[in-house]
């Protein structure tokens, strides 16, 4: 079920018109509609061929010159950030009325981009909590990871070179790593969080998913205020946490990491270990407990309404942050 799909040489095809939008696009559709029953990483949708149809047609006409970024690319946007034109349904079973609102800036940037919006992307349930429907394409009968489980595994799965999804916790780099993908999670602000269902305003980030580092840069550059590459000198050095936050893996995720860094040094880069993070568990408390109640205040006006309609794990979280 995986496809190479990386998004810096699509969007240059489809810039210098060596691919048709029309087609590509077309193309996807397709591929959605054999590997989407498999995987569930798209929302479903009445007329998506028809919607993404219209919206291609508005790119033509342009030169390649005056082409956008991402002129004719497919995107995928995790079902908490509200689109023009698609309802906001968060993987609840809440009535999506309740928490409908203008389209994420992050959304529109990208369309001024010239990108298309393929389709909603499976969330569980408000972002955290009870898990949805979606497999990892790399083997069905494993967890793609959560909250962003539909964004990764729809980009590991080739069905889009680029999507969306948000971080409170964790639910970008996780889902990224379970499905063999590029996750990428900037530091506060650099991405308006605007349009998109909070959960902790204090901790919520928007993050973006590619194949690859190339996508993911060229992607960045678009959604991140003050964006600005740069080029190292010298041998690179990468710095390795240590201490009691990464003695909180386990043993078999702690061999698989160090693997990794032998790797890396094979590779030429310098490794410095830091430790850091000393005071982890009293840090992840005060974490949790400010997760917990800005959660339940976030939801406070339809959880007394509407309780019988949550399922259980976001429900429990949502009564522990109102004690």
């Amino acid at each position: 079920m995986i496809e190479s799909t990386p998004l810096a040489e699509t969007a240059e095809r489809l810039r210098q018109g060596e691919t048709d939008p029309e087609t590509y696009i077309d193309d996807q559709c397709d591929r959605i509609d054999r590997v989407n029953p498999d995987i569930r990483a798209f929302v479903s949708e009445s007329d998506r061929r028809g919607r993404v149809s219209d919206a291609v047609e508005q790119l033509e006409g342009s030169s390649e010159e005056d082409r956008p970024p991402l002129y004719g690319v497919p995107v995928g946007v995790k079902d908490i950030f509200h689109v023009d034109g698609l309802t906001t349904e968060a993987g609840t079973a809440v009535p999506p009325e309740l928490f409908q609102g203008p389209e994420a800036s992050v959304v529109s940037t990208l369309r001024d981009a010239g990108a298309v919006v393929l389709g909603k992307t499976a969330t569980t349930e408000f972002a955290g909590g009870a898990p949805p429907h979606t497999r990892n394409p790399h083997d069905t009968d494993h967890t793609p990871g959560g909250s962003s489980s539909g964004s990764a595994a729809a980009v590991a799965a080739g069905l889009c070179p680029l999507a969306l999804g948000s971080q409170t916790g964790g639910s970008v780099v996780r889902p990224a790593s379970f499905c063999g993908v590029v996750g990428f999670k900037p530091s506060f602000g650099r991405i308006p969080t605007d349009g998109v269902l909070p959960r902790s305003e204090t901790l919520d980030h928007v993050g973006l998913f590619t194949q690859d580092v190339d996508g993911m840069e060229l992607a960045a550059s678009i959604v991140c205020e003050d964006w600005e590459s740069a080029t190292p000198t010298g041998e690179p050095t990468l710095g390795v946490p240590g201490g009691p936050y990464l003695e909180n893996a386990s043993d078999r995720a702690l061999a698989n990491f160090e693997s990794r860094i032998k790797r890396l040094k094979e590779a030429g880069y310098g490794i410095e270990r830091v430790r850091m993070f000393e005071n982890f568990e009293e840090t992840d408390d005060k974490r949790a407990n400010v997760h917990k109640a800005e959660l339940a205040m976030n939801h406070e006006e339809f959880f007394e309404e509407y309780e019988p309609f949550y399922r259980a794990p976001c429900a429990d979280r949502l009564r522990s942050g109102r004690e």
